[in-house]
């Protein structure tokens, strides 16, 4: 296939970038809401192209699991999202109030965050395979006043929570052709009859930088899961990231696998692509590889932005797959949710014709804050660098509570940010206590294990409460885990500490096998020699599991901490994201 042209990098010079950077200049990039009056994501993401020659532009092409198309220009977005906004205002909806959103990857989704925010109001997505459990959990610690569903998911796991939520004041449907029990339903709104009737011109309130924009709720080892709040601030942080991260400009075809329910698909799934002028692709559908690829030929994708699980699950596929499309537009690949694997980030390269670029950031970060740029070299297995902007350390713990910058190259430590970033969380709802010990010493601490090489480049170890001491060793389990990802059968591993009366604990492995590998001994012994070979007999597993299946949250990322709890008979703690309620 011919290859495209590929431009330089949004980003060329690195060290230039951040010796010369200023959030000031990043947020001149943006228009700010017309006649000073502060600044708003909605406006930044749709209405100041709609406005311009960029308005018949597609915005979003939405792919629907039927084989159905649907096209959304800038000015088109522009018009519905502000439709949204009406219908907010006559319900009485006021700023700052919630609008939770429980819907597949469907329009009328983006309609609902963009017109949230440019109502004042906050929007805060739900997952759509969630259980009514943790929708319950999560309508009341948001205090959710308004939530937009359809009419399949309302029947099956919302309409049994109206009794518990009294603060729920509206429930919006969205209609759906193959829906099994059409007709009205006591107590909803229908929400495409009522937009069509609503006025298509809004003009945005006032906006203070500081506002409550975004709740997106993160869970935790135990507990109830915690409520993020960011601000509309963000956009700015949002927009940088999606140039130099991800290497976006206008008139791109960007696609972000994730789903909105989960930060990544918000961030980078609706407002940094639409803040730089791009088409989005929406895919409805769930993963099916050969589908993925019909996409990125079909649709002419520049960028794309997906996950480890599912570039491992590409991996698992015929390397003569992806041979079968024309993937010549394709620049640029990305990967977050978890550590991509040096043999993913090889193997995008020897199988794709591009290296996979991992980064770095959480839920409580709202963006990208560590990358592997393009206008750098990619260290398999690496984090990258920190972009421009952004200030990060490797820190170690003092027993009076305090921390301290570890200096020299190649220590661990606790990966930690300096505050003060635009998408940086500003509290967790209601848990004031809770926000505050995410703060140390003038450092945001992460809660992940690190190491900095000495040519600034961060390599994750894992989270603080995964890593494990063996023998007087600290091992990450992500070390290990790339190992065993080497070995031919193994498509998944994940590792655990594991209690030894002699070692303090001993290092156990869980692996998922590739189509056509069984889990015999034979195969362990092989997998067990495979790793001492590659790990030294300190850091290899000394016992290995075969699972047919890993937990993983429904962003893909394993649940080491449900694998160890399950091991040792501890309380599995907040499960509420998990993928499936199996314990295989």
């Amino acid at each position: 296939m011919a290859a495209a042209r590929i431009p330089e990098p949004v980003l060329v010079d690195y060290d230039a970038a951040r010796a010369s950077f200023r959030w000031e200049e990043a947020r001149a990039l943006l228009d700010g809401l017309p006649g000073g009056r502060g600044l708003n994501i909605a406006h930044e993401a749709v209405d100041r192209h709609a406005a311009g020659p960029e308005g018949e532009r597609v915005a979003i092409r939405w792919l629907g699991k039927r084989g159905e198309r649907r096209d959304l220009t800038y000015h088109d977005l522009a018009a519905q999202s502000s439709r949204f906004a009406n219908l907010l205002t006559d319900l009485g909806v006021a700023r700052g109030e919630r609008v939770f959103v429980l819907a597949g990857r469907v329009p009328e989704l983006y309609v609902a965050a963009l017109g949230t925010l440019k109502r004042g109001a906050v929007f805060s997505p739900l997952f759509a395979a969630f259980g009514p459990e943790p929708l319950a959990t999560r309508l009341e610690l948001g205090d959710g006043r308004v939530l937009v569903t359809t009419p399949r998911l309302y029947r099956r796991k919302v309409a049994q929570l109206r009794d518990r939520l009294p603060g729920l004041r509206h429930i919006l449907l969205i209609r759906e052709a193959d829906d099994d029990e059409p007709g009205e339903i006591p107590g909803t709104i229908d929400l495409l009859s009522r937009l069509a009737d609503a006025s298509d011109t809004y003009t945005i309130p006032d906006t203070d930088p500081e506002e409550m924009a975004l709740l997106h709720f993160t869970s935790g080892t135990t507990g109830k899961p915690k409520g993020a709040v960011h601000v509309h601030q963000a956009v700015v942080m949002h927009h940088i990231a999606g140039r130099y991260a991800l290497d976006l400009r206008p008139g791109d075809v960007f696609w972000c696998t994730a789903d909105p329910g989960w930060v990544t698909g918000t961030s980078f799934g609706i407002i940094a692509p639409l803040t730089n002028g791009v088409t989005m692709i929406v895919d409805e559908a769930e993963f099916d590889a050969e589908r993925w690829y019909g996409i990125l030929e079909a649709e002419k994708v520049n960028v794309w932005y997906t996950a480890p699980t599912a570039i491992r699950m590409l991996m698992r596929m015929p390397n003569e797959l992806p041979q079968r499309f024309d993937r010549s537009a394709l620049r640029f690949i990305a990967s977050v949710g978890e550590p991509l694997n040096p043999e993913a980030v090889i193997w995008g390269r020897e199988v794709l014709g591009l290296p996979i670029h991992d980064n770095w950031w959480q839920t409580e970060t709202g963006g990208i804050m560590i990358a592997n740029l393009r206008c750098l070299e990619i260290r398999p297995g690496s984090m990258g660098k920190p972009l421009p902007g952004i200030d990060a350390g490797i820190v170690e713990h003092r027993e009076d509570g305090s921390v301290v910058e570890i200096s020299e190259p190649d220590r661990e430590g606790e990966l930690a940010l300096r505050p003060g970033w635009p998408s940086m969380f500003r509290a967790y709802l209601g848990n004031e206590e809770r926000y505050k010990k995410s703060f140390v010493g003038g450092w945001y601490l992460s809660g992940d294990l690190a190491r900095r090489d000495a040519d600034g480049y961060y390599w994750f170890v894992g989270r603080a409460d995964d890593v494990i001491k063996t023998s007087g060793h600290l091992v990450g389990p992500f070390e290990v885990e790339s190992a065993l990802i080497e070995h031919p059968a193994v498509a998944e591993a994940a590792v655990i500490g594991k209690p030894d009366p002699v070692a303090g604990a001993i290092i156990k492995a869980f692996v998922a096998l590739h189509p056509g590998h069984e889990g015999s001994p034979e195969l362990i012994r092989e997998l067990m020699a495979f790793a001492r070979k590659r790990l030294g007999p300190t850091v290899a597993p000394r016992e290995i599991e075969v699972k047919a299946e890993l937990p993983k949250t429904r962003s893909g990322k394993i649940m080491r901490r449900l694998l160890r709890a399950r091991e040792l008979g501890l309380p599995e703690g907040d499960i509420s994201t998990l993928e499936t309620p199996s314990s295989s």
